[in-house]
């Protein structure tokens, strides 16, 4: 056994739910937000504005996420060069089999695929052609096993959340926004998690709200310790960053949790908001606008489609409202009372 244990910690071959949960689902997040997210965002900009060339360019980045996907988890993982390289071919086969459940398919299928091709990594005189044919033969062998039941079954699953959001709105809005929300303000990846499931529709909706509530909550009622800076780093870009005040005083994270549960269900019972873009975006939240900027080219993909006849007022009002305005009212009432009950002191949101 203590064979075993050495070989592994010499290939950096740690098997924990740290490693494959937080870290390779956060860098496959970040693979998507470089291929599919970015691609949503220049082809819906060149449809917007007539550039052929953008949308040109979106649908090449779009078309790239399985590998974007499979390379960010290598990288997370640790993978040398032919390992990494490798996993390009093992995220198009994992991504393209597992359907619309693709994400899910390749984060477990990269996994297996990296941590076989490290454990064969510089042991022989022929690593050049023994590394990629161990990490292309398994990943896509397995691809070709079990990516589509995977895909299949995240996508039931998926469908099952978005069926019971629309068939109980309120306290699925709820509970979907709370748990994305918070899913995005711990150390794992809300987004990777919605792109798995394909969490778009109603459901997609209440996910925008909820991670809107956590990232511009914390944003704004941190304001006085963090200023400026503190507003945009967590506005547009994550809530995480108060995971260390959060250990320290978990009180603070009641307010823009509080602030979901109320925006959840008034995306799903009030203004009806849909996130009909990329899953993905669904638990992306104000980060570089891109849950917003989804929901906006859900509106463009229903109206193609004669689902919609136009962006109304109301629309607009309701992605404003929920995913700025009353995120920043509500957090801000909410954290007052928890200052004023002594639940919250000065310094408790201060950035390090």
């Amino acid at each position: 056994m203590s064979n075993v244990n050495n070989f592994l910690k010499r290939k950096d071959i740690v098997i924990t739910p740290q490693r494959y949960l937080i870290e390779a689902l956060g860098a496959m997040a970040q693979g998507l937000f470089a291929s599919l997210l970015i691609g949503t965002i220049l082809k819906t900009a060149g449809q917007q504005t007539g550039l052929a060339l953008l949308v040109t360019i979106g649908d090449y980045a779009s078309a790239m996420s399985g590998p974007a996907m499979a390379c960010a988890i290598g990288y997370a993982l640790h993978a040398p060069n032919f390992v990494l390289f490798s996993l390009v071919t093992v995220g198009w086969a994992s991504n393209a089999l597992g359907g619309a459940g693709g994400p899910l398919a390749v984060l477990l299928i990269a996994i297996v695929a990296a941590e076989l091709g490290k454990a064969v990594s510089g042991e022989t005189r022929v690593d050049i052609l023994v590394t990629p044919l161990v990490t292309i033969f398994s990943g896509v062998g397995l691809a070709l096993l079990i990516a589509a039941p995977i895909g299949a079954a995240a996508n039931r699953v998926g469908g099952l959340i978005m069926w019971a959001t629309e068939q109980s709105p309120f306290v699925m809005g709820v509970l979907v926004s709370v748990i994305v929300g918070v899913a995005l303000t711990l150390p794992i990846s809300s987004a990777a998690i919605c792109a798995a499931l394909g969490l778009t529709g109603l459901a997609g909706g209440a996910a925008v709200a909820g991670c809107c509530a956590q990232m511009v909550g914390f944003a704004v009622m941190s304001y006085k310790e963090n200023g400026v800076g503190g507003l945009v780093s967590q506005g547009l870009g994550t809530s995480m960053l108060q995971m260390g005040n959060i250990v320290r005083n978990p009180r603070i994270w009641i307010a823009p949790t509080l602030a979901s549960a109320v925006t959840g269900p008034m995306a799903t019972c009030l203004f009806r908001l849909e996130m009909n873009g990329a899953a993905v975006s669904s638990g992306m939240g104000t980060c570089g606008l891109v849950g917003p900027i989804g929901v906006y080219t859900g509106w463009l993909n229903d109206i193609a489609a004669g689902a919609k006849a136009a962006v109304t007022a109301w629309d607009w009002a309701g992605l404003v409202l929920l995913c700025l305005v009353l995120p920043a009212v509500l957090s801000v009432l909410f954290c007052e009372a928890e200052r004023a009950l002594g639940w919250i002191k000065e310094g408790d949101l201060k950035l390090g």
